[in-house]
Parts: C-alpha cells; structure tokens; sequence
C-alpha cells in the first residue's frame, strides 16, 4: 500500500493523505481582498485529492505585503472575500484548508514577479517605506527599511494576532507561520539581515526571540484544537547566514510551545544565496529536523514524480511532501500520483466519469451506473 496515501496527523488535524499544496502567491488581490481569480485558482486546486492547501503567503498589514497586490487578512474586507472563496470550496470539497499568515519585511513594497520584482520606491505611486529587524536593505541598490522599535515590533505582533483570529472565525483548519524565505520573521533570524545590538539580535537566542514571540501569541489567538505550525528556510545558502543548525534549535523551541509540525523549505533573505538545484534538493534538510526534533515534518523543493515523493515518505525523509509548481503544472497531480502508486483519492461526483475503466478503485467511494 502506498504510504503516501495514508493519513497523516497535524496536532487534532487528521489530513487523508500526505500530500500538500504550498502556499504560492498569486499578486492577484485588490486591497488585500480575494477575487475571481482566487476563487477559479484556489477551487481549482481544492479538487486536487490532496490532503491540505495552504493559501498563499497572506499579509496581516498593509505594509507587510510583498506586492501592492498581495493577499490579505487585515481588514474586515479581506475577511468577508476570502469567506466567499472559502465557502465556495466548503461546499464542494473535503479537503483541509490551512493559511500562511507573513509579513514581508524589507522586501515589501515590491513589483509583481512578472513586473520586474524590483522595489518600489516609498515615494513612488503604490510604494511605502518598509520595515525590517535593522536598516539593512536586501538589495544594495534598494532603498533600505526602518529598523523596527518595540512599538513596531508590538504592532506586527498583534497584527499577526488579528489576523489569526479572522482566521478562527473563517474556519480554517491551521495556520502556518511565514518564517521562510527571507522575509520578516526570516529576517530576525539571519545574521545577514539582523544586525541589531539589543536582546533581538547577536546570539541565536536574541534572534529567535521574536519570532517565538510571533509563535506564541497567535498560538494563543487561534483555538487550541487547531493546529498552528511554522515554515522555515533551513539555511540562507550563504556563509555566515542562517543555517540547519539553527532551524533544528528553533524547532526544538517551538515544539516545546505546542508548534504542530515543520515545514522546509530553504533561501530567500539575500542575493548572494548560491543554491544546489536538483530533484529534492530540500529534502536533506526536513529528514534532519524529523529526526532531530520528532514533529511532524514536512518537505518541499522540486518534487515532482509520484514515486519520488512515495520514496521520501517510506525512508521516513518527511511526514508529507508539499508541492507548489507541480501543482499548478498538473492540478490533478494527486490523482495521477494514486493511479500510479495502486491507491485512491476522493474526487467530486461531478468527475467520476473520468475515472478510467481501468483504475476502477482509482476514485474512493465511486459507484458508476449508466454513463
């Protein structure tokens, strides 16, 4: 039986499988607010047979958006529009629905991939000055952040709190906390990008402090029979930056806080990062915070074969794999995946008839009659 079918439990969460769909960004919103794109893309995706979406990096400000463009969960608009797409695949799918709550840091206030990326000037139409651990740009040709006091770095605190609870009274099933690929609570934890002289920076321990301190409130705001868990990059492939060491100390922390699981991700808080590509480049990284820290871990990073994967979960690599352009490339990857693999998805009524005469167990729970 393939073990990466089986279920797979998150804190009280139960997924049906081991398959999840990472957060990607869309830079698709109006004002935070989620539209047709999100409920087309987000519905989509929700009738994959995986186990769990995430949606996209969600900002809990204004300012902590990457984009102009970026999804939001800071105002009661963005809560009343992303309810709408939420309702929509309620109603039409079991699949369990988890939101990745960020704030980008010094690399906000950024054209859309597809624009450039590069940053909007503060004075610029759309553009506003970014906040950061310490006045270091991510760019040298950028214009660099406001090193954040501690009125700041209360207020992006209980903006991540206000925003976990707009997602408790959206239902969702988790929350994931952004603490990847090199944006604010990222950018506390690397050297390369914190450079403060207080008790948030030097020492690993200074600068993990806020980012536990994020963990632990919206741990506090979000009901203690769902689970909240944390994405970290594993090293900023950068001498002297963030590294595995690290992400396994401050797993152990938030596992000792009630973090649910891992997710592994790697990269992001600086140019210079020089990274290894290849199938499953990050894999290496989730089996060593499985093993050293016992939480649920879960993998991503170029994988995209479903007997990759069913490897990654039998070697006891990861707990899942977590798929993001594979995803978007193949949106019924998880079906093709159980179809090779000898198991079975739940897939809507709708499209059973798809189902090929073959692989009649393919789809859990079909009955066929009359076609």
């Amino acid at each position: 039986m393939s073990q990466l079918f089986e279920p797979l439990a998150i804190g009280n969460l139960t997924l049906a499988n081991r398959i999840t769909i990472a957060p990607m960004c869309q830079y698709s919103a109006e004002d935070g607010n989620a539209g047709d794109w999100h409920m087309i893309h987000l519905g989509s995706l929700a009738l994959s047979g995986a186990g769990m979406l995430i949606v996209e990096a969600t900002a809990v400000s204004p300012e902590g958006r990457i984009t102009p463009q970026d999804l939001g969960l800071y105002s009661d608009d963005n809560e009343a529009a992303l309810a709408r797409v939420l309702k929509a695949i309620r109603a039409h799918s079991p699949i369990a629905v988890a939101i990745q709550l960020a704030h980008a840091g010094r690399k906000a206030s950024s054209h859309a991939p597809w624009d450039g990326g590069q940053q909007i000037a503060p004075d610029a139409p759309r553009g506003w000055h970014a906040v950061a651990p310490s006045a270091v740009p991510h760019g040298q040709e950028e214009v660099p952040p406001v090193a954040l006091d501690r009125a700041g770095m209360d207020k992006v605190r209980d903006d991540f709190v206000a925003a976990a609870r707009r997602a408790a009274r959206l239902g969702l099933d988790g929350i994931e906390i952004h603490a990847a690929h090199g944006y604010l609570l990222h950018q506390f934890l690397s050297p390369l990008a914190n450079h403060r002289d207080d008790e948030y920076g030097g020492s690993l321990e200074n600068r993990m402090r806020f980012p536990i301190e994020v963990f632990d409130a919206v741990r506090e705001a979000f009901p203690s029979d769902r689970p909240v868990w944390m994405r970290i990059s594993a090293t900023d492939w950068v001498p002297g930056g963030w590294d595995i060491e690290g992400t396994v100390a401050l797993s152990k922390a938030l596992k000792a806080r009630g973090c649910a699981a891992i997710h592994v991700t790697t990269g992001g808080v600086s140019p210079q990062q020089a990274i290894k590509l290849g199938p499953g480049y990050q894999v290496p990284y989730a089996q060593r915070v499985k093993a050293e820290v016992g939480l649920p871990t879960i993998a991503v990073g170029l994988i995209t074969e479903p007997e990759q994967a069913e490897a990654i979960i039998a070697n006891h690599e990861a707990d899942a794999v977590s798929l993001a352009r594979a995803m978007l490339y193949d949106p019924r990857w998880p079906w093709h995946a159980a179809a090779r693999l000898g198991a079975s998805v739940q897939a809507p009524k709708q499209y059973w008839r798809s189902q090929p005469r073959e692989l009649k167990d393919l789809f859990a729970g079909a009955a066929f009659g009359q076609r």
